[in-house]
């Protein structure tokens, strides 16, 4: 059996983000393979750090809370204190390997590995050709790793030679059964909309929840977590504060609720009628997506990115240029016609069964053939 560390300075556990989740799936992929799995993060310690037994902070890097890239680059000005941390922890566990969770965040650019570990770097966003960073992370790994078909095909869509590419698919941590046919018929009549995000500008949500039509009746529940980065300054809190105010202007209707483990979103999604992705910038896995078919949930999402290709028959999409209102004009047909939408739900859990930890996990170890 292998120790294989995973690299990410922003991890915490239950972090309502994507690459955390994505970190944290493979984690618990490779310890059900019988592996160790290292988690290497920057500090501080965090309340949950208990949930990943894995998980070592290092102490050359510390960052704010929410951090940004510009954050993360001022505390790796000076590379060597924590290049050498790396390694030294890397050779004390005896690491057989170690994947890189991002060309920043989780130092792929530096690659800090010691002589003879194998080193895989996690692809989330395929990047400009000219940023550097970005070119020495992928020069320096072994393998590389996409999260997404869309990723893998996007890499070879841009012209980068992917000769050494592995998809490496995000995996959902936690798995539940589906509502029955009978309690989802009953969903569909009068369950709520729900939604789980990230409180990021580009996802959309204060514009998607003005649109609401003025007739609109069913509830409509959002799930808004702050995480410990942020692309822009304060747009964490911006975010917030503008759903709330549709909160205010729509009372009993619209509902802000606040963050969920990453084992309660799945429940959360069982009991919806829908859910919908407004992100108005292509997303390249899409967790939430991922989590509400798991569930048999349908999907009404932005005819963009890798969300039409996650949920396919499970969804309906418009185009980014119709405005969220049509969203919200895709929720009100499949609610109300029952024989699509039972044929929408059905097809959900089928979408995600690629997305398991173990499988996940064993790709990464074929990848770094371990």
């Amino acid at each position: 059996m292998s120790t294989v560390a995973l690299v990410l300075l922003s991890y915490r556990p239950d972090q309502p983000s994507g690459i955390d989740r994505s970190v944290g799936a493979l984690a618990k992929g490779l310890r059900e393979l019988g592996h160790t799995p290292l988690v290497l993060a920057a500090g501080p310690a965090g309340p949950l750090d208990h949930l990943e037994p894995g998980l070592v902070r290092l102490s050359s890097v510390t960052l704010p809370y929410p951090a940004t890239n510009a954050d993360a680059l001022a505390a790796l000005a000076d590379p060597a204190p924590v290049t050498a941390e790396v390694r030294s922890v890397l050779a004390e566990h005896g690491a057989d390997a170690v994947c890189w969770g991002d060309t920043l965040w989780g130092l792929g650019y530096l690659s800090p590995a010691p002589a003879g570990v194998t080193t895989a770097l996690m692809v989330h966003k395929i990047r400009p050709g000219a940023e550097q960073r970005w070119q020495n992370a992928l020069a320096a790994a072994d393998v590389i790793c996409p999260a997404s078909d869309y990723l893998a095909h996007g890499g070879a869509a841009a012209g980068l030679d992917t000769s050494r590419w592995r998809p490496v698919l995000n995996a959902l941590h936690t798995l539940i059964t589906p509502p029955t046919a009978g309690e989802r018929a009953k969903l569909r009549e009068a369950g709520p909309v729900r939604i789980v995000s990230r409180a990021d500008p580009a996802k959309g949500l204060a514009e998607l929840l003005w649109a609401l039509p003025a007739d609109w009746e069913r509830p409509v529940e959002l799930v808004l977590a702050e995480a410990g980065f942020e692309l822009q300054s304060g747009g964490q809190a911006r975010t917030l504060a503008a759903c709330r105010e549709v909160e205010a202007h729509r009372p009993g209707l619209v509902r802000i609720l606040p963050a969920l483990g990453w084992a309660d979103v799945p429940v959360f999604f069982a009991g919806a009628a829908a859910t919908v992705i407004a992100t108005q910038v292509p997303e390249t896995f899409c967790f939430t997506a991922a989590e509400a078919l798991s569930v048999g949930t349908p999907v009404i999402g932005v005819d963009l990115g890798n969300v039409p290709l996650l949920a396919g028959e499970a969804g309906r999409y418009a185009p980014l240029e119709a405005g969220p209102g049509a969203l919200w004009s895709a929720v009100a047909e499949l609610l109300a016609d029952p024989g699509q939408y039972e044929r929408a739900s059905a097809a959900a859990p089928g979408r995600i069964t690629r997305f398991t930890p173990d499988k996940s996990a064993r790709a990464l170890l074929d990848a770094l053939r371990l």
